[in-house]
Parts: C-alpha cells; sequence; structure tokens
C-alpha cells in the first residue's frame, strides 16, 4: 500500500497511536467495563424505585384553581373593553365570544412534571448515552481489525461483520430510547395543556396518569434491555475473540 499511496510518516504515526488506543481502550471495555455495568444496571433493577407494585404511587397531580364556568347569551353582553382588560389582568382569558371555561394562570407559574419519573429518568439517561459511547469504541475497534478484501478465507472477516452489525444495532436501539422519552414530554404537556383548556374534562386528567403508568414501565423495560445488551455483546465478543482478532491465518500480512 505504502508503493501506492504516499503517507506522511508523521501522520501515519499519528494514526497508528490512535489505532493502538482505540484496540486497548476496545479490550478493556469488554473485558472489564461490560461485565461490571451489566453488573450494577442488574442490581439498579432491583432497587425499590424500579420495582413499584402500586402504580398509584407514581402519579403526579395536575395542581391548579379550576376556574367557574361562564355562559353568555351572545357576544354582545355589554362587557366594555375595561371590563374585559381586567379580566386578562386578573388572570382569566376571556373567551365570552365563543360561550367558552375561562382558563386560569397557574399560581405558581408553572405545572410541574411527574417529579417521580423525572428523577428516574435522569438516571437512565446517562446509562442509555454511555452505551451509545462505548458500543462506537467497539465498533470502531472490530472495523479496524477487518483485514483488506481478498478472495477466500473470509470466514472470520464475516464473524467481524456480524459483529460490527450487533453493535450497530444496539446503537441504534438505544439512540430510540432517547426519542421515546422525548415523545413522552411531548404527549404529557399536551395532554396538560389540554387539561388547562377544559379542566372540568375527567378523561385527559386519567390520561395523563395513564400516561406516567406506561413511561415508568418503559422506563424498566429501557434498563432491562441495557443490561441485556451487555451481557449479550460480552459474551458474543468473547466467543468469537479470536476470529474477531485473527479473521484469517494470514493475519499479519492481511491487515493493511
Amino acid at each position: 500500500m505504502s508503493s501506492l499511496l504516499k503517507v506522511d510518516r508523521e501522520l501515519k504515526s499519528k494514526v497508528e497511536t490512535f489505532r493502538t488506543q482505540i484496540s486497548s481502550e476496545a479490550e478493556h471495555l469488554v473485558a472489564c467495563f461490560f461485565p461490571k455495568k451489566l453488573l450494577e444496571l442488574d442490581q439498579f433493577l432491583r432497587e425499590p424505585i424500579l420495582n413499584v407494585t402500586d402504580l398509584k404511587e407514581i402519579h403526579s397531580e395536575i395542581k391548579f384553581r379550576v376556574p367557574e364556568p361562564i355562559l353568555f347569551t351572545n357576544s354582545h353582553d355589554g362587557m366594555d373593553t375595561n371590563t374585559r382588560k381586567r379580566k386578562l389582568d386578573d388572570g382569566l382569558a376571556d373567551e365570552s365570544w365563543q360561550g367558552g371555561t375561562k382558563t386560569a394562570v397557574m399560581p405558581e407559574g408553572i405545572i410541574k412534571c411527574n417529579t417521580k419519573l423525572v428523577d428516574l429518568i435522569e438516571r437512565v439517561k446517562p446509562e442509555i448515552r454511555t452505551l451509545i459511547e462505548k458500543c462506537n469504541t467497539v465498533k470502531m475497534w472490530v472495523q479496524l481489525l477487518i483485514p483488506r478484501i481478498e478472495d477466500g478465507n473470509n470466514f472470520g472477516v464475516s464473524i467481524q461483520e456480524e459483529t460490527v452489525a450487533e453493535l450497530r444495532t444496539v446503537e441504534s436501539e438505544a439512540a430510540s430510547y432517547l426519542d421515546q422519552i422525548s415523545r413522552y414530554y411531548i404527549t404529557r404537556a399536551k395532554l396538560v395543556s389540554k387539561i388547562v383548556k377544559y379542566p372540568h374534562v375527567e378523561d385527559y386528567r386519567r390520561t395523563i396518569s395513564e400516561i406516567d403508568e406506561k413511561e415508568y414501565i418503559s422506563l424498566k423495560i429501557i434498563v432491562s434491555e441495557l443490561r441485556n445488551q451487555y451481557v449479550i455483546l460480552h459474551d458474543m465478543i468473547l466467543k468469537n475473540i479470536e476470529k474477531i482478532k485473527k479473521p484469517r491465518n494470514s493475519n499479519a500480512e492481511a491487515l493493511y
């Protein structure tokens, strides 16, 4: 390869240093980090926060003053502009021209999230990010071990490619967990907005509780999946480590 493409010696040296660094880090991840992390996540799954039997314990009440409904016979009831402005200043949206329900401004300024689920999410998100980052490192290591393309003797290479595919799948699934969390916040926010707009409709409040319960169950499943993925990757790579590191008998000659 060196005879066909000239590479600056200094740059080549830096690239080789990078390859060595990636190799050392990835082997440490597979041998030490993965098994330690799967044990940590297994312990996390045993904690009380992920073993709530009565899901009502994770409900979060939506607290705000429900305004009294007002009805008007028509849109010109004699209410002058100053009166309408006073109502807005008092925190009540004037909907007299629609015959709807007044909407109150929140006394606390905001409607808070479900703090129990937020605390749990803040513990789970770093675990998701860690899995994505570590998988990316190991994937790079395996890809750098793939020898140049040749006819025949490619069984070991196919094992490397299968390993890379599995690592890529784990990365994608972990990223989807982050999307799932974002969708939970967006869906809940829309429902809370409905409650503020239609405070007398109990179904919206019940839907909030259902969404919270569903997210709690999903978070427990996510933690379980993170643990399982560490187990699978650790087991898969260890079982095939010989072919991953030396895909061909003449590996020393075949590598770039």
